[in-house]
């Protein structure tokens, strides 16, 4: 099934899973019974991949990060379904859509070639319902429950539980996790595992306070854990007492000089008595095209809870961040998540576990042998300067075109190796190819 779920052409669900592995004239009822009678443990699914991925990154530090995605569904007997925010729509109005929501962590494999960019793979993949409101009339008791399993189910307290299990899995190593401002709570941050550093993403008018002085412990009362009001981090960025410093990091696909500034230690709410790091980034200057105007980012607020981490490190930590959006991008347009008609809570959540496993074990393999691989001839219409990076769908090219050439009866020599001469593609010889580029080439 993890097979098919990469190499299925069209929709990705069950039957079309069921379809590319060819077994559409066998019993179809066992793969539904995979899903649906809770045969798959998604924790030790994922094991593999995030062993080898700690691995592949190597040192002593291992970089993850975290989010949560909606994906859309139109059913509304699908379990864990509810009427949620669109992250994705306009800025002016708030968009509700009906869907299902997940928490993903991945971890950051740095390429092997020292540039600085970093390939996310996941590691695991939870689902995120929230329970049903009772009706007005329930009992106080029902009432009770519902608010205790709200708090349970929120993602927020879920990411703080799926850190704890991170931390169990990566046995000695120091662990940093970047993570959106969505996260960036008092349920998340008070509840850090040991030897675990968060890197979140705070308000540019958060409130921040100076650790207290070192006094004797007043005779009466609790010890104090603030000190004095800090300006807020946008009161920060604008002041010029404060020097701006210079950090080099990968972004965008190429190194940039970062100016930043640094308040260290700190304390904020959501730490409780613990010490922190602000760092305020400052936004990058870019042209749409060349010759137009100046335009600038919007500057980003990041606190830590290791005040010891290198500038450098947290700076790039956070700017992998970005990959986990790769991620979900990846796993809804190429592997179809979502796209499976399954109703029942144990297919709801296996199913696209399965299917995200499966993304992430051909990652792996692909950064594995990318070196050492190649893929197949570009299209006529492609840059001439090829990219330095590989992308999801010429994994999945690379993937069928190895499968299934055997069992084409070809190994693909003279499979288009040079430009066609004559214009018209009737009038060529290589028309015997062409159920190759078909299979081969599809892009879903």
């Amino acid at each position: 099934m993890m097979a098919s779920s990469i190499l299925t052409l069209g929709r990705h669900t069950v039957s079309g899973m069921i379809a590319a592995a060819g077994r559409q004239f066998s019993d179809w009822s066992a793969a539904y019974r995979l899903f649906e009678r809770e045969r798959i443990d998604t924790d030790c699914l994922f094991a593999p991949a995030l062993d080898e991925a700690i691995r592949l990154q190597g040192g002593d530090c291992v970089y993850a990060v975290m989010d949560d995605t909606m994906i859309r569904k139109t059913g509304k007997n699908v379990s864990g379904t509810s009427w949620r925010r669109d992250a994705l729509g306009p800025p002016f109005t708030t968009n509700i859509v009906w869907g299902q929501r997940f928490l993903q962590v991945s971890v950051a494999v740095p390429d092997f070639n020292g540039s600085g960019r970093a390939r996310a793979i996941p590691v695991g993949l939870t689902h995120a319902p929230t329970p049903r409101k009772p009706k007005k009339t329930a009992l106080p008791e029902v009432w009770q429950a519902y608010r205790t399993e709200l708090f349970r189910t929120k993602v927020s307290s879920l990411g703080a539980r799926q850190l704890k299990v991170l931390r169990k899995n990566v046995k000695d190593k120091k662990i940093v996790v970047a993570v959106d401002g969505g996260f960036t709570n008092r349920t998340v941050f008070s509840d850090i595992p040991e030897n675990t550093t968060l890197i979140g993403r705070i308000r540019k008018d958060a409130r921040l306070f100076a650790p207290p002085e070192q006094t004797t412990a007043p005779a009466r009362g609790r010890k104090r854990i603030y000190g004095e009001a800090l300006p807020t981090p946008d009161q920060i960025r604008q002041d010029d007492s404060i020097p701006w410093q210079t950090v080099e990091a990968f972004a965008a696909g190429r190194r940039h000089d970062f100016d930043v500034k640094v308040i260290s230690p700190v304390r904020w709410k959501g730490l409780g008595d613990k010490d922190a790091m602000v760092v305020i980034i400052r936004p990058l200057a870019y042209r749409k095209s060349k010759g137009a105007r100046l335009m600038y980012r919007q500057p980003a607020y990041l606190i830590c809870t290791d005040i010891t981490l290198a500038l450098e490190d947290l700076v790039q930590a956070y700017l992998w961040r970005w990959e986990i959006e790769l991620n979900f991008r990846d796993e809804k347009t190429v592997f179809g998540v979502g796209e499976a008609q399954v109703r029942t809570p144990a297919s709801v959540e296996s199913v696209p576990a399965l299917i995200v496993a499966s993304y992430a074990f051909l990652l792996l393999a692909g950064i594995s042998s990318e070196a050492n691989s190649t893929v197949l001839p570009s299209p006529k219409w492609a840059r001439k300067k090829p990219c330095d990076r590989c992308s999801t769908q010429q994994f999945v090219a690379q993937y069928r075109a190895q499968l299934w050439g055997i069992g084409m009866e070809s190994i693909f020599r003279g499979f288009v190796s040079s430009p066609l001469s004559t214009r018209s593609p009737f009038n060529c010889p290589g028309q015997q190819n062409l159920l190759h580029s078909a299979v081969c080439y599809a892009t879903k």
